[in-house]
Order: structure tokens, then sequence, then C-alpha cells
């Protein structure tokens, strides 16, 4: 699991450390940086996949643009020469990297400057990439083969953690499955796409020997029965509505057995983004590291609070190393959240006076604590006692 993260001269973030948990939600104002961060980390995973160019960074749905939209260019201060960016797991094995990524001409437009990995104990490769024989700017190690680690390597089961980081935008349309998806990858597209698929391969691989598991979602989703997929949902579905090969059906508990069964297309936008959020945290074949942005869209209050207190307990049943980031604007997150448990982490992100993304991670104090007897974190935060609220 990857504990700490460093961030410098990327976007607004001009410095940076994050000591992450299992569950990591980050809140505050829009435009404070709260996605900047989520990026940042996509970023590194490029470049521990060896090349960071517009293709892997849409992969991981870090937003495309211009070089000089990444680098750091504050009013007060220089702009830095390089973005640097390091992930640190439990043991300490790190993964350190230092990008170019010129703001004039740029050819390539990212190109590495210095790389690091060691698996806590014994550096693999040192700084200085460009200083070694044989090794291309545009290309990392990764690409280049330099180490055979094996998987029982902890730089090798951090470097593949960071490969498979993601950021997940959903969307209720390609939830739907009525427009496809533009980065379909397994289990789930980054916007919501092979919901039905996923679901199918979960059941199959996972539900039939532990069924209970889907209780903990239907727990969530009261007005449904089950949940199967099909590839004969004809008679579900309008002609001209769009349908992939596999089609998700909800029965509904309330209604007559011969007219209660419904696709994605007719059920509740609420239920696929629950069904999204599970998979990704249940199915064997999701990122060990992922980020949801706006995890809480579409979502009432009460539901998307129930859903975070889910987070950890999925996540730990699928995979023990298996972690999370989200960044909500629903205060009703925070009452999902149990900050007794130090996997469970809040992060207050605001802006300082100069402009520069700040996170204070926001523990459970003496004060705290007895002002959340009387009023819970949702309140707490609204009235200005977390911090991360917008100016306005």
């Amino acid at each position: 699991m990857i504990r700490t993260i460093m961030i410098e001269g990327f976007k607004s973030i001009p410095s940076m450390q994050l000591e992450l948990g299992r569950v990591n939600c980050f809140i505050g104002a829009n435009g404070v940086g709260k996605s900047n961060i989520l990026e940042a980390i996509g970023v590194l995973g490029s470049a521990a996949n060896g090349k960071v160019d517009d293709e892997s960074l849409r992969y991981r749905g870090v937003r495309l643009g211009l070089p000089r939209l990444y680098k750091s260019s504050f009013e007060a201060g220089r702009t830095p020469a390089h973005i640097a960016l390091s992930a640190t797991g439990a043991k300490e094995e790190t993964f350190r990297v230092s990008l170019l990524n010129p703001l004039e001409n740029p050819n390539p437009a990212w190109s590495y400057k210095t790389e690091y990995l060691s698996d806590g104990q014994t550096e693999i490769v040192s700084d200085g990439v460009r200083s070694k024989k044989n090794l291309s700017p545009t290309a990392g190690l990764a690409a280049l083969k330099l180490v055979d680690t094996g998987t029982d390597s902890l730089a090798f089961k951090l470097m593949q953690c960071l490969q498979g980081y993601a950021i997940y935008s959903p969307n209720t349309p390609t939830l739907r499955a009525l427009v496809s998806d533009p980065q379909s990858r397994e289990p789930l597209g980054l916007s919501g796409g092979r919901l039905a698929e996923s679901f199918a391969e979960f059941r199959k691989t996972v539900l039939d020997k532990n069924e209970e598991l889907l209780d903990t979602v239907f727990e969530l989703i009261d007005w449904v029965a089950d949940i199967e997929t099909s590839n004969t949902a004809g008679s579900l579905l309008s002609p001209s509505v769009p349908r992939t090969k596999d089609v998700l059906k909800f029965t509904d508990r309330f209604m007559k057995k011969n007219r209660n069964t419904l696709t994605a297309y007719d059920a509740s936008e609420g239920a696929l983004y629950v069904l999204f959020c599970a998979m990704l945290c249940l199915s064997p074949n999701a990122p060990r590291l992922f980020s949801i942005d706006n995890l809480d869209q579409a979502l009432n209050p009460r539901l998307v609070s129930r859903l975070t207190g889910k987070l950890g307990v999925w996540l730990s049943c699928a995979d023990a190393k298996r972690q999370m980031l989200f960044t909500a604007h629903n205060p009703a997150v925070l009452d999902g959240l149990d900050l007794d448990d130090d996997e469970i982490r809040l992060f207050a992100v605001d802006r300082n006076s100069d402009g520069h993304t700040k996170v204070t991670r926001i523990t459970l104090s003496e004060k705290l604590r007895a002002m959340n007897k009387d009023y819970p974190l949702s309140r707490l935060w609204l009235m200005g006692n977390l911090g991360a609220v917008p100016n306005v």
C-alpha cells in the first residue's frame, strides 16, 4: 500500500506531502486543486509505466493540456525547472521521478530528468537518468526494462500499483450504456463503461463463492431485490435504445412479478453509481490504487453517507492493500467516514494567499470530538470548523 505521495511544481501545487490511508477523502471549495492532486498521481503512474505523453495521461484520466498548464507558475516565485513526483510504500520502497516539461517549443513535451527506484533497502536505480548509458530521455526504466525485479520485489509491486492507477469520473449516459466510454479498460471504463460486463464477471468469479457481498450493495439500494445481466433483453428495451451485448437487469421488489424488471436505461442513476463504486472496490480486476473525482454526484445526502461508510469494508474484502482517493462536495459524505479508523482519512484542501494548494488532514481532536457529539461532521464543515469552505 502506498503511504506517502510527494508533489512539487505541478499545476497549483508548488510543494505537498500526502500521508495516505486506505480510504482518502478530499474536500474543499471549487478550484482549490483537489483534482490536481489526483492528476499528479496520474502523471507519476505514466512515468512508472515508462512514458509520459498524451496517450498515457488520457489512459489514466488526466486532463490533457499544453505543457505550460501542467507546471506551477505563480506571480510570486520562479517557475520550477521540473515537476518532481514520488511515491513511497509501507516498507519504504520508493519510486521518484523528475520530469522536464518545457514551456516553449516542447519537443518532446515530457522527458525524464532523473529517476530513482528502491525496494526500501537497496537502490535499484539511482538519480540521474540522462547520465546513464543507452537511456533515452523520453523513456523511463519501466519501458526500457532496466530492472528485472520479479513479482516478490516490493519495488516491482510499487511500480505495478502506480502503473494501474486511474482517475474515474462516471457519468449517467455511459453508465446506462447509451454512449461508448472514451477510455475503456478492465474492469470498468473511466466514465463508467462496461458496468454490465464488469458485474457479470464479478458475479461469476466472486459472488458464486460469497453471495453475502451482494447483500452489502442491496443495503444501499432498498428497492432492488436482485441484479443480473442478460444478453437477451430485447423485451425490456425499446428498439431505438442503444445497447451493449450484456445488459444489467434490476428486479424491483415493490412491483408485480411480470412487470418488475428494469434495465440500466430505466433504473435510477443512484443505483448505477452505487454499483459502479462497488465494482471498483470489490472486483478482483480493479486497480490496486484508484481515484474517483466527485464521488457524490447523482446521490442524495443519506445515500452518499451510507456509501462512504461501505468503502473501507469493500476495499478490505477485495484486496488487503487496495486503496482509493476521492473528491467530494456534499457535506453528507463526511458522516459516513469513521475517522477513529486511521485507515480512513479526511483531507481539507485550500489555497493560501499566494494561490498555492495546501492540504490539511482532519483528525478528531478533543475539541472536534466534543463538538461532534452535538453536530455531525457535515454540519461542522458547513459551520467552518473543518476549513475547506469557499470564501464567497
